[in-house]
């Protein structure tokens, strides 16, 4: 068992709170747990600047790409029924992915191909598949930014967004390199094909229901009326743009807001960024991870699959795959596994931290991270895109790991 020193402890609120007075960050909440049981929990500032509305416990947050680790969860529990393998080609389940074509090497063009295999579905969980995001830098993604291939919560049936996907050429061969990217969405296609269910419907039977997490979904429920936050960014222009170095005049330009969101009637079911919900709701899911598959009463995975997931999946860490993309986390000193980034070398990583400490984050700031080692597990919430702004997942790592004294 550890020991946290309370006053060490304390310095998380200073700096929480310093992150508001300076502007950074509307509001934040932070809960900790130990062993299961909750030894911190703060929140400060507000979730709604325009309306003097204060950040607390029961706000709902855009998870955005903390929605990863459920839809990997998800498919494992369908691999552990025998109903799917990762090493099945993606074409087995959506053919649209058939006769595949990626970028050569170098192109500067959408029609410089050559031929691909199908990525396998272990490809799109780990981010090796050679699909990208809008926001990366280079020619793929350039053309998933002409056609808004972003999987917002607004456009439409998630069938038709993965199978306009399919019309374009992969950005390199599947496996040899990492990019962050859609294929998480493409992953909650996979588990609509599989199941015969839409997204929302198998998340809230098969984990939100059993897990107790009534306020989580990929629309904001039905009676929060304004406990959902509001979204704001330090840029000048698109919230999601993070190659542009232009900041506005104000660091919180409201982007987002209750009563006016895509996200409180949403159409599309993004796997790999649609959902919003609660830090208690999240702690929830983040315990049951660190209870190797177990929360509630209930058991969704087992523990071997669980720590299968937390294992790393790379040949080295990120940064040894030639990345030219986003990532949530640090690249050096870290690996990718089922749903989240492990740590490999915490020196490398330049942060404090635990051999195999497992954690992924969201575009709005918001931040998870398990450490297996010391039973802990954090949640952290805020709504300031994009999450690259400032470095305060770092700086709460250190906070964390500097009030253990045993």
């Amino acid at each position: 068992m550890i020991k946290f020193d309370p006053k060490r402890l304390n310095r998380i609120p200073d700096w929480m709170q310093r992150y508001v007075d300076q502007r950074k960050y509307a509001g934040s909440s932070l809960l900790l747990k130990h062993c299961g049981t909750e030894v911190f929990f703060h929140s400060c500032g507000l979730r709604n600047v325009e309306m003097g509305l204060p950040f607390q416990r029961d706000t709902i947050a855009r998870i955005y790409s903390m929605t990863k680790p459920v839809t990997s969860v998800a498919l494992m529990m369908l691999v552990e029924r025998g109903l799917i393998h990762l090493d099945a080609a993606l074409s087995d389940f959506i053919p649209d992915f058939q006769n595949m074509q990626a970028l050569i090497p170098g192109a500067e063009s959408l029609d410089q191909t050559e031929s691909a295999p199908t990525p396998t579905l272990h490809h799109l969980l780990t981010h090796t598949s050679g699909l990208s995001y809008p926001f990366n830098p280079g020619v793929l993604p350039e053309a998933m930014d002409e056609q808004d291939l972003i999987f917002a919560p607004d456009q439409g049936l998630l069938a038709d967004r993965v199978a306009a996907l399919a019309n374009l050429p992969l950005a390199f061969q599947p496996g040899t390199r990492w990019e962050y990217s859609v294929g998480i969405d493409v992953i909650g296609r996979v588990i609509e094909v599989v199941t015969g269910q839409p997204l929302d419907q198998f998340f809230a039977r098969e984990i939100f229901e059993p897990l107790g997490m009534q306020e989580t979904g990929f629309s904001v429920p039905s009676g929060a009326g304004d406990r959902f936050a509001s979204l704001y960014t330090p840029l000048a222009g698109d919230a999601m743009d993070l190659n542009s170095a232009e900041t506005g005049g104000n660091t919180l330009r409201l982007v987002d807001q209750a009563g006016a969101s895509p996200f409180e009637a949403a159409t599309t079911f993004s796997g790999g960024g649609g959902l919003v919900g609660t830090i208690e709701d999240y702690s929830r899911f983040a315990e049951m991870l660190r209870n190797r598959g177990q929360g509630d009463g209930h058991r969704l995975l087992g523990p071997k699959t669980v720590d299968f997931m937390m294992r790393n999946h790379l040949p080295g860490d990120i940064a040894s795959m030639g990345p030219q993309s986003f990532a949530e986390q640090p690249m050096e000193g870290t690996g990718f596994g089922i749903g989240g980034a492990v740590v490999t070398n915490p020196g490398r990583t330049r942060v404090p931290g635990s051999m195999g400490d497992f954690s992924w984050g969201g575009m709005a700031s918001t931040f998870f991270w398990i450490d297996r080692l010391n039973d802990l597990t954090a949640i952290f919430f805020t709504q300031l895109s994009p999450s690259s702004s400032y470095p305060s997942r770092a700086e709460l790592k250190a906070l964390i790991l500097g009030a253990i004294i045993e």
